[in-house]
């Protein structure tokens, strides 16, 4: 019988001798500690950081001997190693006798370990080796004994001399080739080769069995050969044989080859048994024979194949089944057909099972006096027998002791002492083989240690189960006490316990818990202290709610708690279902934004609860909401049209899925069966709890109904729509609305009303019955039949009044009776204009009209009222002539019909008049009355057109401005006030009697002030509205601040911010190269206006310096290195190129070309008009420039010129500066002024430069335009130049 070994739990690997020194002890505590799947009672297991200088151990069999089969002594090899401290001795059993294998000179013993092997020569027969072996080692803790292994000798394997066999058979017939190799008890690996060594071709029909031996099912005339060779191959032995060649002549039959039924050649019968044992492999043989080939198949007869070990091989003649359980016995059944039949054989399989571990005992550590449980079972078919042994010698032989009890596989040890430490072993044992395990108790005394460190501080949150740590380690096992403050009452607290490895546990901590613990082991002076400090546990203030989303939007979670500032920063982890959810940078499906999780493109999948945990070090708080998918409802189903009547039906339905958002309610439609063009009209609601309404109806229509339903997401998809239900045809229930006359021609009236709805006819052949009469004169009615309105009466006179009405009526009768309305027939112009107009100037823009009200029979209509229509033709000031003679505006003023005067006010003064009146109603206007001519009085005039304020120095100011648009009379000079803004100063006050005066300097101002201005014009009629304007004036000039730099490879832009209110000065740049060892280069000169320059040709790659100087004096420096690769080497300039020759040569040519057309244009001008120039100047003014728009400029000259221009605007936006027209001379020398101008909201760009002569303002145009202008601050240096 084969024999089961089994490894020692926890005896894996060779370890050395154990060492004194406490630190190399503990990966031998590690080990011991994992030696404990279960713990027996009363186990110790010594910690890791327990200071110890020696420790014993008990010999433990590390590496076990295997059963082996030798062919020849130097097969000879057995190991048996273990470990143990001190190291263990060695000794041998051979068949249960004493075997010394130092003693035989043909073998070695390896030194420190029971392994001996083969190493000289061997004196007498192999035999003498043969037996069963087992290995002890022992030290002075017990003996460890190895598993039982068997020694087969035999010799290697050899041929004895055969015939040669030779087989000859017709076509179609079986055959089978024998190997029959040698015995051994190690079975060989059986080859069937030609004389080349190339292997026979195995398939369906030609199949070598498990005994060797090569069947063929049915031959062929292609297998005759004559080297039909069995290679057998001892792998132990490391040997081959050969065996002679066999002949096979396949004849071919005179006949046609007759087919045959299959039958099994290997087994043979119907019917073979085999037992197995659980665990191993077992291989189902099914090889037959038959022409044609047959085919096999293999089922379970008792339940299914097990499909993950079950295997099929050699083109399904053998059925192989692994790893065999006890579930796997039964009936199995291979089934053989072909065209002739079919034949089935069956195996019955029993399996058994050598022993085999269930429960294994496990080596510990006691204290003298514990009880100890060595729990052993095995379990085997048939069922094993259990013995113990001690140090290797049966527990039956031992001295009976009542402290020590076997029970089923169980012993028990109790009231342990020292010579109770022994190696015990466990033996399970059936007829299929034998299984032994070692298992050792080791009673121990060691001093109590504490394990933890002295003053360690413990941090909690409230409300958590704080625990002080106090391990102590000693056999026996040390007493521990705890105090806290001197206080023996400790453990009085039912919140306190001590817990049985010495540490105090304290459940739901508080601050009152705070302070310091002193832990002492009992009856020695041993202590140590441990303070606790409770912090404030972590709440979540705004935890995640319940979000319903629809698909495809975004949900956001927010997760805000309020953590102790003495914890670490906490962590929101976030998860959905229990699963962590990690921010998707791919798909951005969810983001973390602080205590924010962003679910984007929300879907079905996304449902489920989402919870956020705040984790700081000491603890964790967490909250959960959810995504609830919702969406608009499902359209309802099922609708059904019930309870039929003439004006009403029940129209129930079945609602469709709501998506979880309840419907709120149900919308029913409906379409007109004769007017589809109409399309779907609301009918009626229902509440979102209803399934059925009681609709009302109109006669004479065809309804198709559906429903809608509605949710707080949207509405649903229509129903699909119901059958078609008509109702009868009634007569009308009502008449058509606002029955009227819209007469608009004389002598016709013209009767209309709102058209009926179709729905409302209620039957058939509708139409309409119009009837009317006279107001005075007619006693009957007058009536006609129309299908629509309107209905036209003629020869009825102008504007006379009638009694008028419309009834509907159709074929099953008429509307109700009706009340009649008065109409009138159509109207005509008035034929009077008004009487006695008069006109009274009450001042110099207002008058007064007066007139005598008309007589209504000259109205032919229905008055509506006057209108006044007044004329102006200019100003008193102007020639008379084409222009007086033709109005520049006009007014029409409407007034009611009861009304016979009007006040009209807003009249320009000074100014030329005409009005009439006339009387209208809806057909028009009548004819004027008599013409009145009038002139409005002088008044005071409108603001100057324009004001500019220029500074030259910091205590003067030049104001220049432009006469006013509207000066509304003889203007006689200006009034200009003036004042320091947010200050207490007095108003200053400067009467200008001359009006041609368009300009005045005003001195000994404040230079830290800021001035508001006020200007006015005068006429006799009073001072005008002001134009005012803010500013300041100009301090000393000072070298820019704040310079950034820009580098490229071969320039750099310098940009720097203007100092506000402050005159321009020139600075320059001085630059040198720290490479080429040249010298300092120069600049041209700045304006510190400008806020750019760009420093251009310098060298790739190169360092400089830059020195930025003012009056001589350097006021800032700075290095900087250009951008690209240094020049390495000279090469030859671009310049003397041809390519750059020619490219400068086209540039000068194209210019010269651009000059010429300039001047052919301009010779072209010819004369236009002074309004056309006018208008140009004001076109050449609106260019506006981008303000601090980096890389936007104009160079110093180019705005020096534009200031010389005549038309350039020198207003400025608010907060801007400005540049003046006195100082443009000296621009150049850095003594430009510039001022700071704020300008009134309503007269931002309204402003326009003076004429080079400006007119007499008593001859002065009021109609001149207002021209908006803006100008910027910027004086850059880089720039094209204009002309």
């Amino acid at each position: 019988m084969p024999h089961t070994q089994q490894h020692q739990v926890g005896s894996r690997g060779r370890r050395p001798p154990l060492l004194l020194h406490p630190i190399l002890l503990l990966p031998l505590f590690s080990l011991l500690l994992s030696h404990a799947p279960q713990l027996s009672q009363g186990a110790i297991h010594i910690p890791s950081n327990y200071q110890i200088n020696e420790f014993k151990k008990p010999p433990v069999i590390t590496t076990q001997p295997e059963s082996i089969t030798v062919f020849g002594a130097e097969d000879i090899l057995l190991t048996c190693e273990a470990s143990g401290n001190p190291p263990p001795d060695f000794r041998w059993t051979k068949d249960g006798e004493e075997f010394i294998p130092a003693n035989d000179p043909g073998l070695s013993v390896s030194p420190g370990s029971g392994t001996f092997m083969k190493t000289g020569v061997v004196s007498g027969p192999m035999s003498q080796y043969k037996g069963k072996y087992s290995c002890y080692a022992e030290n002075a803790l017990g003996t460890a004994v190895s598993n039982e292994v068997q020694l087969i000798t035999e010799n290697t394997p050899a041929l004895q001399k055969e015939q040669k066999v030779k087989k000859k058979v017709e076509e179609g017939e079986s055959v089978v080739l024998k190997c029959n190799p040698p015995f051994s008890t190690v079975p060989p690996v059986i080859h069937w080769m030609d004389e080349r060594m190339n292997h026979i071709e195995l398939n369906d029909r030609v199949t070598q069995g498990r005994d060797g031996n090569l069947y063929f099912s049915h031959v062929t005339v292609d297998d005759t050969r004559i080297d039909y060779t069995c290679n057998a191959q001892y792998l132990s032995a490391r040997t081959i044989l050969s065996k002679e060649p066999i002949t096979l002549t396949v004849t071919t039959s005179n006949s046609v080859v007759r087919s045959r039924r299959p039958q099994m050649m290997r087994p043979s019968g119907t019917h073979s048994t085999y037992h197995t044992l659980r665990g191993q492999s077992l291989e189902l043989e099914c090889i037959v024979q038959g022409l044609p080939t047959p085919t096999v198949q293999w089922v379970r007869k008792d339940g299914q194949l097990s499909e993950s070990r079950t295997s099929r091989h050699l083109f399904d003649r053998l059925l192989r089944i692994s790893n065999i359980s006890d579930s796997d016995g039964g009936e199995y059944q291979c089934s053989v057909n072909n065209s002739q039949g079919k034949v089935t054989h069956t195996y019955t399989v029993s399996v058994e099972a050598a022993p085999y571990w269930t429960k294994e005992p496990v080596s510990q550590l006691y204290a003298p006096g514990e009880t100890v449980r060595l729990d052993c079972q095995a379990d085997g078919i048939p069922s094993p027998a259990v013995a113990w042994s001690i140090n290797g010698k049966p527990i039956t032989g031992k001295d009976p002791t009542p402290r020590r009890t076997v029970r089923d596989g169980t012993l028990i040890l109790r009231d342990v002492v020292f010579t109770d430490t022994a190696v015990y072993q466990c033996q399970a044992h059936n007829k299929h083989g034998t299984i032994l395990v070692n298992t050792y108790i080791f009673v121990i005394e060691l001093p109590p240690q504490i394990l933890n460190a002295d003053g360690q501080k413990y941090n909690f949150t409230e409300g958590q189960k704080a625990v002080l740590q106090c391990q102590t380690f000693g056999s026996p096992r040390p007493k521990v006490t705890w105090e806290r403050n001197s206080s023996a009452s400790l453990l009085a607290e039912p919140r306190v316990n001590l817990l049985t490895n010495g540490n105090l546990q304290i459940t739901n901590v508080s601050h009152g818990d705070e302070g310091l613990y002193t832990c002492s082991v009992s009856n020695t002076n041993l202590s140590i202290n441990a303070d606790l400090d409770v912090m404030n546990r972590t709440v979540i203030l705004s935890p995640p709610g319940s979000l319903l989303v629809q698909p495809g939007k975004t949900a956001i979670f927010t997760c805000l708690a309020q953590v102790d500032p003495k914890l670490t920063p906490p962590h929101i982890q976030w998860k959905r279902s229990g699963q962590e959810l990690f921010q998707s940078y791919a798909e951005d499906k969810y983001t973390f934004e602080g205590p924010d999780l962003i679910v984007a493109n929300v879907q079905t999948e996304d449902e489920g609860v989402y919870t956020c945990e705040v984790i700081t070090n000491l603890d964790r708080a967490e909250a959960s909401g959810s995504i609830i998918i919702v969406d608009r409802p499902d359209p309802p189903t099922q609708l059904q049209v019930s309870d039929p009547k003439d004006r009403n039906v029940t129209l129930s339905w079945t609602a469709g899925d709501d998506h979880n958002s309840p419907v709120i309610v149900f919308v029913v439609e409906f379409e007109d069966g004769d007017s589809k063009e109409r399309g779907w009209e609301e009918l009626k609601r229902v509440s979102g709890t209803h399934e059925s309404v009681t609709i009302s109806l109109q006669p004479y229509v065809s309804y198709r109904f559906r429903v809608i339903s509605i949710n707080n997401i949207g509405k649903s998809d229509p129903s699909m729509p119901s059958d078609l239900h008509s109702t009868p045809p009634q007569a009308p229930d009502n008449n058509p609305e606002n029955v009227r006359s819209e007469s608009t021609d004389p002598d016709t009236l013209v009767i209309t009303w709102e058209e009926m709805d179709r729905r409302v006819f209620n039957g058939p052949e509708f139409h309409y019955k119009v009837f009317w009469k006279r107001v005075v004169g007619d006693t009957t009615w007058y009536s006609n039949v129309s299908t629509e309105p309107p209905y036209i009466v003629t020869e009825v006179g102008n504007f006379s009044a009638f009694q008028i009405k419309v009834q509907a009526a159709n074929q099953k009768g008429e509307g109700p009776e009706l009340d009649p309305v008065t109409g009138y027939s159509g109207e005509d112009i008035p034929l009077k204009a008004p009487q006695n107009v008069a006109m009274v100037l009450l001042n110099s823009s207002a008058i007064r009209v007066t007139w005598e009200p008309v007589n209504e029979k000259t109205v032919r209509g229905h008055l509506l009222g006057y209108k006044i229509h007044l004329l102006r033709f200019g100003s008193r000031g102007h020639h008379q002539g084409r222009r007086a003679r033709e109005p520049d505006t006009s007014v029409e003023v409407e007034t009611g019909p009861k009304e016979e005067k009007r006040v009209l006010g807003g009249l320009r003064p000074y100014s030329h008049y005409t009005l009439n009146v006339t009387v209208f109603n809806s057909k028009g206007e009548g004819p004027p009355s008599k013409t009145l001519s009038f002139e409005t009085d002088e008044g005071a005039p409108g603001p100057p057109m324009s004001l500019r304020l220029d500074s030259h120095t910091g205590t003067e100011m030049t104001l220049h401005w432009t006469p006013p648009a509207q000066p509304n009379g003889v203007l006689k000079g200006y009034l200009l006030q003036y004042q320091i803004i947010k200050s207490d100063s007095p108003m200053q006050v400067e009467t200008i009697d001359d009006h041609k005066v368009t300009h005045l300097t005003l001195k000994q101002l404040d230079p830290h002030s800021r001035y508001r201005f006020y200007l006015r014009g005068r006429t006799s009629a009073g001072d005008g509205e002001p134009i005012t304007r803010e500013g300041a004036t100009t301090l000393d000039g000072a070298p820019p601040s704040n310079i950034s730099l820009y580098v490229g490879e071969k320039s750099v832009n310098l940009s720097w911010v203007p100092g506000q209110r402050q005159r321009s000065v020139s600075f320059q740049v001085q630059y040198l190269n720290k490479q080429d060892g040249g010298k300092w280069k120069q600049s041209e000169k700045l304006n510190s206006s400008a806020s750019f320059y760009q420093l251009k040709g310098l060298t790739p790659g190169s360092q400089y310096r830059l020195r930025f100087t003012f009056s001589n004096n350097t006021f800032w420096e700075t290095e900087i290195t250009t951008k690209g690769a240094g020049v390495m080497d000279m090469q030859t300039g671009f310049a003397t190129q041809g390519w750059f020759i020619g490219l400068v040569s086209a540039i000068v040519l194209l210019l010269l070309v651009l000059l010429i057309l300039c001047f052919i244009k301009r010779g072209k001008g010819g004369k236009y008009s002074v309004k056309d120039k006018e208008e140009g100047q004001v076109d050449s003014e609106a260019r506006p420039m981008k303000d601090e728009t980096f890389g936007e400029y104009r160079s110093l000259e180019s705005d020096n010129e534009e200031k010389r221009t005549a038309s350039q605007p020198s207003l400025c936006d608010e907060s801007k500066l400005c540049i003046s027209d006195d100082n443009l001379d000296g621009y150049n020398n850095g003594s430009i002024a510039v001022t700071e101008v704020t300008m009134e909201e309503s007269l931002v760009s309204q402003y326009s430069r003076p004429s080079e002569a400006t007119p007499d303002p008593g001859t002065l145009q009021d109609s001149s335009p207002l021209n908006p202008n803006t100008t910027t601050n910027g004086l850059p240096n880089s720039a094209a130049i204009l002309d």
